[in-house]
C-alpha cells in the first residue's frame, strides 16, 4: 500500500506491517522495497516493520545535487522522529547498512539495535574484492538491467531520469563513506555485523568492522554472496530474529568480550 511523508530533505514514500517494537528495513543501493519481501514476513510477525524508500530510489524523487549517505542518515533521522517517535531497530542491506551505522552513530537515542548486513564503512575501491566495480557504471549495461526496470516502473521521477541517479550513485560509492575505527568505536547500539561467505566486500574489511564496534557479533552466512537475503532468506532471518529477541549470553571462554579487570 504504502504513503507519503513530508520530511525536510526529501518526500518520502515508506510501506509499514506489523505490530511490535519498531524496526525500519533499509534497503541496497539502486533497490526498492521489493528486495525485502522474503523478510517483511517473518519480522512483522514480531515487530512493527517500516520501509522507508531512500532519496532517488523506488517511489522517494531524487533531490538537487549529488547524493551522499550522510543526507540519507539525516533523512532516516527525520523519519524515525516523525513515524516511529522514538527509538527502533535497524536493519540495512549494504548502503542500508551503511546508513544505519551513520544513524547510529549520530543519533543513540534512536536506535535499540543494528543489524549491519553487506555495510563498508570506507569507499569502495578501499573494501570491495572487486575495486573498480563502480568506477565505470554504464546506466545500460545488462548487470544494471533489473533495477533499471524496476526503476522507470515506479520511480515519479520517470525511467528518463535513471542515467542521472547510476552517476550520482556512482560518485557516492567510489567517495564514500568516509568512517574510520575510531568513528565505529562510538556506537554502543547492539550491533550485528551480517554477510556472505562471498560477499562484495572482503572478508578483512568486513572483521575490521566488526572488530571496531564495542561489543558487535558477527555472523557469516556459509555459500552466499552479497545477495544473501534473497539467496538463503530463511537462514537469515533466524540470524537476525535471535539477534533482536534476544540480549547476548555470558560465553565460557571470552576473549575478545572479556570483562576487563578492575584496579
Amino acid at each position: 500500500m504504502g504513503e507519503y511523508v513530508e520530511l525536510p530533505g526529501v518526500r518520502t514514500w515508506y510501506d509499514a506491517e506489523g505490530d511490535g517494537d519498531p524496526l525500519l528495513l533499509l534497503h541496497g543501493g539502486f533497490c526498492t522495497n521489493e528486495t525485502w519481501q522474503a523478510q517483511r514476513g517473518d519480522l512483522a510477525a514480531r515487530y512493527r516493520v517500516l520501509l522507508p524508500e531512500r532519496r532517488a530510489h523506488g517511489r522517494t524523487p531524487d533531490v538537487a545535487g549529488p547524493l551522499s549517505y550522510q543526507d540519507m542518515a539525516d533523512d532516516t533521522v527525520a523519519f524515525i522522529e516523525r513515524v516511529v517517535g522514538g527509538p527502533a531497530h535497524l536493519v540495512g542491506w549494504s548502503d542500508g547498512g551503511i546508513v544505519a551505522l551513520l544513524v547510529a552513530l549520530a543519533r543513540p537515542d534512536l536506535v535499540r539495535k543494528v543489524v549491519a548486513m553487506g555495510a563498508n564503512f570506507r569507499p569502495s575501491p578501499e573494501c570491495l574484492a572487486n575495486p573498480a566495480m563502480f568506477t565505470e557504471m554504464d546506466p545500460d549495461s545488462p548487470g544494471l538491467a533489473p533495477f533499471r526496470e524496476v526503476y522507470a516502473a515506479v520511480s515519479p521521477d520517470g525511467g528518463d531520469h535513471w542515467p542521472v541517479v547510476v552517476g550520482k550513485m556512482a560518485e557516492m560509492i567510489t567517495t564514500q563513506p568516509d568512517l574510520t575505527t575510531d568513528d565505529l568505536a562510538r556506537i554502543d547500539a547492539p550491533t550485528l555485523v551480517l554477510v556472505g561467505d562471498d560477499d562484495l566486500m572482503t572478508l578483512e574489511h568486513t572483521i575490521a568492522l566488526y572488530r571496531a564496534i564495542p561489543g558487535s557479533e558477527l555472523a557469516v552466512v556459509p555459500g552466499t554472496s552479497h545477495a544473501l537475503p534473497l539467496e538463503k532468506p530463511a537462514q537469515v532471518n533466524r540470524i537476525v530474529l535471535d539477534f533482536l529477541d534476544n540480549e547476548p549470553i555470558p560465553t565460557m571462554l571470552p576473549v575478545r568480550r572479556r570483562p576487563e579487570k578492575r584496579t
